[in-house]
Parts: C-alpha cells; structure tokens; sequence
C-alpha cells in the first residue's frame, strides 16, 4: 500500500477524471478552456487506445467527423478535428477525398493526437481506490495519492462474453474487440461469426476478403431477423440532438426503456455501405465468378450453446422462424456480441453510497452526476452511464461535446459553454400553445 502523503488545500484537484476514453477525453479538452480548474485524468493504458482490436481494413465510422470531442460547442478548440487536420498537414487532400464518413483508423489517430496534446491526461496510472473523506474524494492510483474535489467517470464498456461461450476463449475462440490485437490464419479453417451488428459486418467483409486467409466455411449468425441496417433518415437523427435528449430525461421508466427498445437501430445497425458491399462482393463470387459456396448467411438464429470435442466446436442455435435446434461445426468462433458496463473495482469504497437502480445502474441527474449521499458541492460525473436515463445518444459519440459542456457548466455552476438552441424541428413534448382543448380555449 502506498503511503498517504500529506497535502496542502492547494493541492487538490478540482476534477478527478477516471478512465480515458473518448468521453473523457472530450471533457478534458474542454476544461482547457476553463481557467482556474484544476483536473487530471488518469489512465491505465501506456497510450491512448481506442477499440485498437477492432481497426480492420476499410472500417469506417458511423458518426460524421464534425461530432468530434469539442466542435459542437467549441468550435475554434485546438482540440477539433479540423485542427488535427491542418495539424498532420492534410487539410487540403482531406476535402478532396469527398468523404462521407472517415475511417475508424483516423478518427482513432485523431483521438490518439488530442490525448497527446491535453497536459491533464496521465497514461500508466491504474486508479486502485477511490474514497470520500473531509470534504474529498481519496484517489489511490499505481503513481500515488491524489485528493480532487469531484469525479468524472469515464471507463467505457467490456467485451460481452455469453455465457455459453466463456469456458472456451482462447486462440480459436475471440472476442471482436480482441482481434485484431494479434495475427490469425483462418485458411482453410471453418469460421463462424456471431452477432449481426457493425463489427460483425466488418469482420464478416473482411474474413470474405481473405484477410486472415481463406476460410474453407464462413458463416455469418445473428439473432436479429436480418443484416438490419443503421437507421440514419434525417428524422431518427433527431433522436441525437440536445433538444430530444432533454426531452427524453423528462419521461417516465417504462416510456424510457419503451423507447430506447424502438430506437435500437439508429445506433446499432449496420451502415448502408458496408451492407451494399457485402451484397456485392458475394454477387460477384458466387453469381459472376460462380465460386463453390463456402458462405452461409444465418439471420434469426439464436446461439444457445457451445461445446468442443476434438478441437472442433459445436454452435447450438435456435431458428427463431422454425424454432427448431441447429447445429454448425466451427474451428474458429468470432463473437461480435458487444460490450456491457463493468463493475469497477476502485468504487469499492464508494459503492454503498452510490444510488442505483433495480438493475444496478447508476442515478443519474440531468446534468450527468450520479446521486449518492455525500455532499451536494462534491460531484460524481459518468459518461456513457446513462442510456436507461438519457436515451439513445448516450453511449454514442455524437453528443460527446455537448455532454461533456453541460457537465462543465454544473461542475463551474455558470454557463461557459452557450448549450441554448433554438427549437427543433420535432416537437417531442406538448407544445405550449396547445396545452388545451380548443373547446376549453373558447369557452
């Protein structure tokens, strides 16, 4: 354990972010605007690391670059994405590209770049534990002892491993977040990847392309109905703005999780693009080039078991149209089943003051703080906390910035940051001109 040193008021540090992520990331570049706050935040990693495993070839992002850390509200930041461009000197060549949505690899480099600049991120430092004592929060990391005087809660999401599947992960049984850490020869292997979203997609085009060789057998199974695609109309872009966010805290549990349910594939499907390629690479293969088929596409399905004889796996999957039991032989099983929130280990001290849920999840206040039993001038923010309370947005990066402001404001208790907008196009709440019969109007 390491020893407590004794520190002076000046000392304490008015933010202590834990994990950085994007999300954390963002609210540091803002707070470099913020003159006279104190913050640092601490990460475990050597290095900035964003989904390192899941940076395939010709992977792209679903989020338009301008929905950067800082733009939305910041937009003449050093920390904008336009900055990072001028800054690698490739400003003009970007324009020219005519993109539509940049790859994974450079918004990546781009976070990457950012982290480098923000004197408040410190690599290599795991946070052990976290308590409140005289008026402060305790923070017990790897590097030493800090005090801060609020919290910000950024330490992202963890590979999802179905039960069925945890006993075998290894070499031949991998997570997608894990796989592109390190090589694989998948020729003449029989593969199998679970789960129809966009990381499935983009290891399902890239398995078909050969770039871990050719497998002998490709399947492909989800448990949706089919490869579903991401619902980006410009109307289901509303549901990522400010105005609906603010609508959406406002109504009650069960409309909530109603809602988040109908809306899943504004976020969770799979791009128009990376679909169309698909369908095209497979027209090409086996209806032009009329190879032997070696890919099985298997929507509707739902894996239910696995087992292993011989170093051979067996997927059980239920047809969710027949109901009946499939079986599929498999000497490589990729899952693509997302990621789920962790328990974090350094709340320990913390945890029993925290207010959760029924299913464990944090209290969140409009302004992004957990509700905890402690002083009301000592905050606890999270990020990427706070689907079941804020909506759809909340896990994605299109609302980073304008969060990251609004905490910023409630931390400061002032508006550095102009979060007014004018009315959206939807009105999701009652309009206030209409708030009585007409009948009752006249009368």
């Amino acid at each position: 354990m390491l020893a407590k040193p004794t520190q002076p008021d000046s000392s304490i540090i008015d933010v202590a972010g834990i994990g950085v992520g994007p999300f954390n990331l963002s609210v540091a570049a803002l707070l470099q605007q913020v003159k006279g706050l104190s913050a640092r935040f601490f990460e475990s990693r050597e290095q900035f690391a964003w989904h390192p495993g899941l940076l395939l070839p010709d992977t792209h992002m679903q989020t338009m670059f301008l929905k950067d850390l800082v733009t939305a509200v910041a937009p003449h930041s050093t920390y904008s994405f336009l900055s990072y461009l001028v800054k690698r000197k490739k400003f003009y060549r970007f324009l020219s590209a005519e993109l539509s949505c940049i790859s994974r690899a450079e918004f990546s480099d781009y976070l990457s770049w950012a982290a480098q600049q923000i004197p408040s991120v410190q690599f290599a430092t795991d946070v052990e534990n976290i308590s409140f004592t005289n008026s402060q929060f305790e923070v017990e990391t790897s590097k030493g002892v800090y005090y801060a005087k609020n919290l910000c809660l950024g330490t992202g999401k963890r590979p999802y491993i179905p039960d069925c599947a945890q006993p075998y992960l290894g070499k031949q049984v991998i997570h997608a977040a894990n796989i592109g850490l390190t090589s694989h020869d998948f020729s003449g292997k029989r593969v199998m990847i679970i789960g129809g979203g966009q990381s499935g997609a983009d290891i399902f085009l890239n398995a078909l392309n050969g770039y871990w060789g050719k497998p002998s057998v490709l399947n492909w199974l989800s448990r949706r109905a089919n490869y579903q695609p991401l619902d980006e109309a410009a109307f289901s872009n509303e549901y990522f703005t400010p105005d609906y966010v603010d609508s959406f805290y406002k109504l009650n549990y069960q409309v909530k999780e109603r809602e988040i349910d109908n809306q899943k594939l504004t976020s969770d499907g799979i791009t128009q693009d990376c679909l169309l390629t698909i369908y095209r690479t497979l027209y090409h293969r086996f209806d032009v080039l009329c190879e032997p088929r070696w890919v099985n596409l298997l929507p509707h399905r739902e894996m239910t078991e696995v087992s292993q004889a011989d170093n051979i796996y067996q997927v059980q999957a239920t047809n969710g149209l027949t109901q009946e039991t499939e079986y599929y032989d498999a000497d490589v099983i990729i899952l693509a089943t997302g990621f789920t929130t962790p328990t974090l280990n350094c709340l320990a001290g913390l945890r029993s003051r925290l207010m959760l849920d029924e299913k464990g999840r944090y209290s969140l206040n409009e302004h992004f703080t957990v509700d905890w039993d402690g002083p009301s001038e000592n905050r606890i923010f999270a990020v990427n906390a706070g689907l079941h309370s804020h909506g759809i947005a909340e896990p994605q990066l299109s609302l980073m910035a304008w969060r990251s402001a609004k905490i910023i404001n409630h931390l400061c208790q002032q508006e550095v940051f102009d979060l007014d907008s004018s009315d959206g196009l939807i009105s999701w709440l009652q309009p206030l001109t209409q708030n009585q019969p007409l009948l009752q109007q006249a009368i």
